[in-house]
């Protein structure tokens, strides 16, 4: 700010609260979203022996089938360095494998083994409740709405906007 500029109001402050009218409101409330999701599924994960981190990549895997591992990062919002580490972590656990790309010996492709695809089936049975449990609040119609906007809003047109 500068000087004489007013300092605002604590109402016009950024927060989490419902009602909240910043323009960081929609942000903040998605992160608590985030949050309470990520809790339950973290959850439903921990007794088959991965983490979200781990079922990130699972689903890039099953979703596009063979990937480059340093597609991975963008694919599951992360560093190169942890991509690596979470390859590692499912080449341990048999989860996935790591294989050339013939042309370019330099690149490796990370592919789901049948095990891994069994674990994340596995997955989706354990987060099941949960997932249902999250929004046991709302009707129908408002789950559906829900995701629907939440599609729209991480998926936009391609309109050339933020």
């Amino acid at each position: 700010m500068t000087a004489g500029t007013p300092h605002p109001s604590s109402a016009s402050r950024a927060t989490d609260r419902p009602g909240d009218a910043s323009p960081f409101a929609l942000g903040l409330l998605l992160r608590r979203a985030h949050w309470r999701v990520a809790g339950v599924m973290t959850e439903a994960l921990r007794p088959l022996g991965i983490e979200l981190r781990h079922f990130a990549v699972l689903l890039v895997l099953v979703d596009r089938g063979p990937t480059v591992q340093r597609d991975l990062g963008p694919a599951t919002g992360s560093d190169k360095a942890g991509v690596m580490r979470v390859v590692d972590d499912l080449e341990r656990m048999g989860l996935a494998v790591r294989k050339p790309v013939p042309g370019d010996r330099r690149v490796r492709s990370v592919e789901i083994t049948p095990r891994g695809v069994e674990l994340f089936d596995a997955a989706h049975v354990a987060a099941q409740p949960r997932a249902e449990g999250l929004v046991a609040g709302l009707e129908p119609a408002e789950r559906a709405q829900l995701t629907a906007l939440l599609t729209r809003f991480a998926h936009p047109a391609d309109d050339g906007t933020v």
